[in-house]
């Protein structure tokens, strides 16, 4: 009997399989939950500030938007069409229709997204809210970066028509400069460098390769809903493919805490331990 409790209290004591560990990670972080807040948040997010970029942006900006729209979504036919008349309205016109205050509004009401990836972000780190001081001026700019690499995708996957062996390369380490950099900016650095590396890694690789898959398969999908449901059928497809998106997103944040646990990172885990203060 007393052999029986202590081989129990062994079991007990071992650390879980990665399995567990993988499964009781991603039930913390809530993965469909977060993804569709996310997606909900970057859709409600995305249509005024396509009003404010097509009132005030100039028309290469405009251009180089309908470009990665295109190139990152599949984006085709009726729907472009839509987006090409949002960002093509006439300037007096937009702006007067915007206004600069609104234009402010929308700016700061589109943080909502950034928001809600920083709770992905401290869930999947189980880290403690931010203080506001330290982490509302990081919201900005996140968003401000992430608008910058939207209108740089289409140059990128411009780059794919000439070989993957160029485009795929650029498209993985822009995306993982970008997910690297977003865990670090969002935690207010309370976790180090290397043990976010990880999850930028495994969240580039899902991005990449929906946003791959997309352009073979979403130009069909938009049609099709737009033919059969009018507008509600392409916005119902958007918004399932920023599910699809987010869900990579969020997994591949989660995953990364629980990859940097295991060897060699774990060396790396263990020089800082995360801790609940923030950078200012």
């Amino acid at each position: 009997m007393r052999e029986l409790f202590t081989s129990a209290a062994r079991a007990i004591r071992s650390p879980a399989p990665l399995a567990v560990r993988v499964l009781r990670q991603l039930a913390s972080v809530n993965i469909l939950d977060s993804a569709t807040r996310l997606a909900a948040q970057a859709f409600l997010s995305a249509v005024p500030v396509l009003f404010v970029i097509g009132a005030f942006a100039p028309q290469y900006v405009r251009d180089q938007l309908i470009t990665s729209l295109h190139a990152v979504m599949g984006l085709d036919g009726s729907s472009l069409d839509d987006v090409q008349k949002v960002l093509g309205a006439e300037e007096g016109e937009a702006k007067e229709a915007s206004g600069a205050v609104g234009a402010v509004v929308t700016l700061l009401s589109a943080t909502a997204c950034s928001r809600a990836l920083q709770r992905v972000c401290e869930r999947s780190w189980h880290l403690p809210a931010a203080g506001l001081r330290s982490i509302a001026w990081r919201w900005l700019a996140w968003l401000g970066v992430w608008l910058v690499a939207l209108l740089t995708q289409g140059a990128l996957h411009i780059n794919l028509d000439a070989g993957p062996w160029v485009g795929v390369p650029l498209s993985l380490l822009a995306s993982l400069l970008l997910w690297w950099w977003t865990q670090r900016l969002l935690l207010a650095g309370r976790v180090d460098w290397l043990p976010l590396l990880p999850g930028a890694v495994l969240t580039a690789a899902g991005v990449v390769a929906l946003t791959w898959s997309s352009r073979l398969y979403m130009p069909r999908i938009l049609q099709r809903s737009t033919d059969q449901f009018g507008p509600l059928g392409a916005v119902f497809t958007m918004l399932s493919w920023l599910i699809t998106l987010f869900t990579c997103i969020t997994v591949g944040i989660a995953l990364g805490h629980v990859v940097a646990r295991e060897t060699p990172f774990d060396r790396w885990v263990r020089m800082r331990a995360p801790t609940g203060r923030a950078e200012q």
